[in-house]
């Protein structure tokens, strides 16, 4: 809507998990080597977790692309809330297994002659399970059966679970100590630093079309940090807004009334801000307040 009145070529501050828009700042480059490294030395299991919004989804995106230019077959699962015969049928579906997906044992069986065969071409393949930290017991306990596959070589299956902090509490459960064991490579991905912030939405704006961009002053991205807690999906959504907001007030440069405006709308909360019930109350018209309150 926005994007011919700022001069730019498309959205710059997207929700979808678009690789070509990905910031490669330290954490991210080390995450996505992990995972890299993780698959191609058939490690078996690899995990990467973070808070919500933080980019784990993206990550898996740039595998998979990853995957897809190396010809490595995999299955991705994006609705973990699933039982163990739905967990079967959407592997199934997702390598195109030829047998009756509706049954564990005919999956199990081909899911292994499929995997045989891609190590006999030297090739390895990969199970990816987004929301991890959703997944039943009885479905991580098949999972990690899954990654009891192997050779001479290695695993047979590269089993990546992506999800929040909540799935590191659930594998440090007793009755998961033998997947815990099993797991080689963790990385956690990190809020950004008010640095990485700025040079995050810097980024993303030139690979939209402004390469110098004017558009965020100096104060406002301090400010959009402070505000986003360093989270980048809360970092889009306020940029998008306040591009938004900018842009129907026919203004070329987001003000810090702009930002108060959006985070209103948005009903952020930020250290230093009163949160919006104490707010509430403070603000509490004097009639509604009791004697004691009033200090009578």
């Amino acid at each position: 809507m926005y994007n011919a009145f700022f001069g730019i070529s498309e959205n710059p501050f997207s929700l979808s998990p678009d690789p070509t828009f990905l910031y490669r700042s330290p954490q991210h480059e080390e995450a996505l080597a992990n995972l890299i490294y993780g698959v191609q030395s058939r490690k078996g299991f690899i995990v990467l977790t973070g808070e919500v919004g933080t980019g784990k989804t993206t990550m898996l995106e740039c595998m998979r692309e990853y995957l897809e230019s190396q010809y490595i077959e995999y299955a991705s699962l994006f609705n973990s809330r699933i039982n163990p015969q739905q967990f079967f049928e959407m592997i199934a579906y997702d390598l195109d297994l030829r047998c009756d997906r509706t049954s564990k044992t005919e999956v199990l069986f081909a899911l292994n002659n499929l995997l045989i065969q891609q190590a006999n071409e030297g090739r390895t393949s990969v199970l990816i399970v987004d929301e991890a930290h959703n997944l039943d017991w009885d479905v991580l306990e098949e999972i990690r059966l899954l990654g009891n596959l192997e050779n001479r070589r290695g695993k047979l299956l590269q089993i990546v679970l992506a999800g929040q902090p909540e799935l590191d509490r659930k594998l440090d459960a007793p009755n998961l100590r033998q997947l815990k064991q099993r797991i080689v490579l963790r990385y956690n991905l990190k809020p950004f630093s008010e640095a990485e912030s700025i040079e995050y939405i810097d980024t993303r704006m030139a690979r939209a079309g402004m390469e110098n961009q004017n558009v965020f002053p100096p104060a406002v991205l301090s400010e959009i940090h402070r505000r986003s807690q360093g989270i980048p999906r809360l970092i889009n959504g306020i940029c998008d807004n306040c591009m938004l907001t900018a842009f129907a007030a026919e203004q070329h440069q987001v003000t810090m009334e702009t930002l108060e405006e959006v985070s209103n709308d948005m009903r952020l909360e930020w250290a230093g801000r009163r949160s919006r019930a104490s707010r509430r109350e403070y603000d509490m018209p004097l009639e509604h307040t009791s004697y004691t309150d009033r200090g009578d």
